[in-house]
């Protein structure tokens, strides 16, 4: 089974144009004639130089934060302030995003500010301005058409013979993935099955956009012959088969894009077990390789582990775009809400909250369904969550996994596939096998040797 990727299938669903946004800088360098202070003064003339300035700045700006240090943070969030843009390299951009979220966390104004950054995105959010971020990130790196591929080929390998299909696809990927897999449904040698696509939404964002990416979804099933129905549920709150529509003679399979990692950390294990009651024939899951779970309640390795993720995020931005790129500069906004969500939102378990939590009794992240969580965790974790639901991993084919690989050649140099040990198929001896954990299942994508997306698949 091949599974053709051309970018022209996704064209078909969203198709170019050459709309632009305006930008509003989050941070900016002073430029007023003050002399700074001597440190300050310093560290301006020094920083560039350092190959990891803005790591070393934002990491003891963390450490006076958590150790409640007023005078150091002030100095520190000044000097960080002088030295960030999010329009410089990406050291200053680092600097900038990540400022944010240290000043927010030092003010407790977490909350307030990811509500306001989020409030401008949907205002400036479009369908041609979401059509053309997702078309260009795709035309320049994997990161997303990875996990599309293999899971696409892993639920039409699950689903292969069934007449009436059923996909519960809990992402919020504009649906860029389907196009691929309803024209191999259409090639199939034996009849033509039913296809019903239940997109569960959990960002607005996402959600005010979903009632036009569903007539395009139908104009293209019905281009390609498939049988199609299309069905949008906001939020997880009712996740049920009788929500779902889900009919007993239909095959289920359940599709997890960067979901999960947005479902609270006390409520996963639920949530995963609703999916074991719908009986699926395959979940498909796709997270990124990160641990902000495990240490939630140390601001200070919580915030090492985030930096770590996102200096390989934005470096991968840096080399993939262009400098002057509107795109990247979008897609590097996107990540600092999340960077505010994760560092700044969460009781970090010593008492302090959020002076947000309202002036009239309601908790200020409740955002009209908007995502409530940014929790990653390492594809390690969620093994372990998967089998202790009684899931078992089913490996990927070797046609799945050449489709993958075929895939990655299509991009620059530096990424890879790899496969844990005992994962079983692929090519399973990369020295970086040390960095994940034996009882890992599925495959990682990873960039310059670093894993960084993690997918695979599993049965009840």
């Amino acid at each position: 089974m091949i599974i053709n990727n051309d970018h022209y299938h996704q064209i078909a669903i969203m198709d170019t144009s050459n709309n632009r946004q305006s930008h509003t800088p989050t941070s900016r360098s002073s430029d007023s004639g003050e002399p700074p202070s001597t440190a300050a003064a310093t560290a301006t003339a020094t920083a560039p130089a350092d190959n990891k300035w803005a790591s070393r700045l934002l990491k003891e700006c963390a450490r006076a934060i958590s150790d409640k240090d007023s005078t150091k943070i002030h100095q520190l969030l000044w000097m960080l302030n002088e030295l960030a843009s999010p329009y410089g390299d990406c050291d200053q951009k680092l600097a900038s995003y990540f400022l944010q979220s240290l000043f927010c966390k030092a003010t407790g104004s977490g909350r307030r500010c990811y509500k306001t950054l989020t409030c401008v995105a949907e205002k400036s959010n479009s369908f041609d301005s979401a059509r053309k971020l997702i078309l260009k990130f795709q035309e320049v790196s994997p990161w997303t058409t990875f996990g599309h591929v293999a899971s696409n080929g892993a639920i039409l390998e699950a689903l292969d013979g069934e007449t009436k299909l059923h996909i519960i696809d809990i992402s919020n990927t504009f649906c860029t993935q389907w196009p691929t897999l309803l024209e191999s449904l259409a090639t199939r040698n034996d009849e033509t099955p039913r296809l019903k696509l239940t997109v569960v939404v959990t960002a607005s964002i996402v959600k005010s956009v979903m009632k036009e990416v569903g007539q395009r979804m139908e104009k293209f099933a019905r281009l390609m012959g498939v049988p199609f129905e299309f069905n949008v549920v906001s939020g997880l709150d009712h996740f049920t088969k009788e929500s779902l529509g889900v009919q007993d003679d239909e095959a289920i399979a359940v599709n997890c894009i960067g979901a999960l990692r947005r479902v609270e950390v006390e409520e996963r294990v639920a949530l995963i077990q609703l999916f074991q009651s719908l009986k699926p024939k395959v979940v498909t899951i796709v997270e990124e390789e990160a641990d902000f779970t495990s240490t939630r309640h140390d601001f200070v390795k919580c915030f090492e582990e985030c930096l770590r993720f996102f200096t390989l995020y934005f470096e991968m931005l840096e080399e993939s775009f262009v400098p002057t790129s509107n795109e990247r500069l979008m897609l590097e906004r996107e990540c600092s809400r999340s960077i505010v969500k994760v560092l700044a939102c969460d009781y970090d378990g010593d008492g302090d909250g959020d002076d947000d939590e309202n002036e009239n009794g309601s908790n200020a992240n409740s955002n009209n369904g908007e995502e409530e969580c940014e929790r990653r965790e390492r594809g390690s974790q969620w093994c372990k969550r998967m089998k202790d639901a009684a899931f078992s991993p089913v490996g990927f084919s070797d046609d799945v996994v050449d489709d993958v690989k075929a895939l990655l050649k299509r991009y620059k140099d530096g990424w890879s596939l790899m496969v844990p040990k005992s994962g079983g198929g692929g090519d399973g001896d990369d020295d970086n096998n040390t960095q994940i954990h034996d009882q890992s299942s599925g495959v990682y994508l990873t960039w310059k040797d670093e894993p960084v997306v993690w997918t695979s698949a599993w049965k009840p």
